[in-house]
């Protein structure tokens, strides 16, 4: 593990300034990258990683494509603990990167935890990055950002699912602060999208606004990213008559957005599993199934 010095002040923090260090806090890292061999398969290129975070390895199905898992092996985290993920896919690779289990933000005490995440893929590559949902206890206190850059003819899948609180047990998340932001951008780093999600202080009443969430225990964003995007709306569409559910897709800038809402977390991730399969096989040419961790 890579130690690091950052001393505490009295600095009043913006959204993405990093704060100081903390007696109870853990960093964790993970650098990953991944290279086309001479047989044209993708493998890997060079790994680095701290904990909590390990990166594992499971064989993928047959006719499908490299697989790496990353595990949060802390079991969650608390106020002050921080994440950073880097993925850099090579030219001509294939790759999906799923997170090994669910992701629990405890109740924090005062300190925001940090995710941050950076996707790079590189010239003509598929990427899937699909980290599974991010359990929100109440009292959490979440700041997240994802940025995906990519080169020219490169395709991206990813997303991400939301859950406000924790229904067997009772408990909705009332207050805390979420802060969520995904980033995507062009091969010469100009921005393409840009979307934040800002929960803070009373979240209950945010939640519960027919305006906003309408009530909603999970919330869900899946994107995809390739020049054919807007020929794939139509069947995403299609998809969206799910009792229960408020899901809706937009088509712009070779973006394809998806927006899933829900009162049942188990139903949403159901039709966001749906909606992935439909376009990993009908936009990378890819067997409709995920891996075996998406199902433990």
């Amino acid at each position: 593990m890579r130690a690091r010095e950052n001393p505490a002040s009295n600095v009043a923090y913006g959204p993405w300034t990093k704060p100081p260090a903390l007696a109870e806090r853990r960093d964790g890292e993970v650098r990953l990258e991944l290279k086309r061999a001479p047989d044209g398969s993708t493998v890997l290129a060079d790994l680095y990683q701290a904990q909590p975070l390990r990166v594992l390895f499971p064989y993928a199905a047959r006719g499908d494509i490299f697989q790496a898992a990353i595990a949060c092996v802390s079991g969650g985290l608390v106020g002050g603990d921080r994440l950073d993920m880097t993925v850099r896919l090579g030219d001509g690779t294939r790759a999906m990167v799923i997170g090994q289990a669910a992701e629990k933000i405890y109740r924090s005490l005062g300190a925001d935890c940090w995710i941050e995440t950076a996707l790079h893929a590189g010239r003509g590559s598929w990427l899937e990055y699909l980290p599974q949902e991010t359990i929100l206890f109440d009292g959490a206190r979440l700041r997240r950002r994802t940025q995906l850059r990519l080169e020219d003819g490169a395709r991206c899948l990813t997303g991400g699912i939301l859950v406000f609180g924790r229904a067997a047990r009772g408990e909705k998340l009332r207050h805390g602060l979420v802060h969520d932001v995904w980033e995507f951008r062009d091969a010469a780093g100009r921005l393409k999208w840009k979307d934040a999600l800002h929960l803070d202080g009373d979240i209950e009443t945010l939640l519960n606004r027919p305006a906003t969430f309408g009530g909603a225990a999970a919330y869900g964003s899946l994107i995809y990213a390739g020049e054919d995007a807007a020929s794939h709306l139509q069947s995403v569409r299609d998809m969206a008559a799910v009792d229960g559910l408020r899901i809706g897709a937009t088509a712009f800038r070779g973006l394809l957005i998806v927006r899933l809402l829900g009162a049942n977390a188990l139903a949403l991730r159901d039709a966001f599993a749906k909606i992935w399969k439909t376009l990993r096989a009908g936009a990378g040419g890819l067997p409709a199934a995920l891996p075996r961790l998406w199902s433990i």
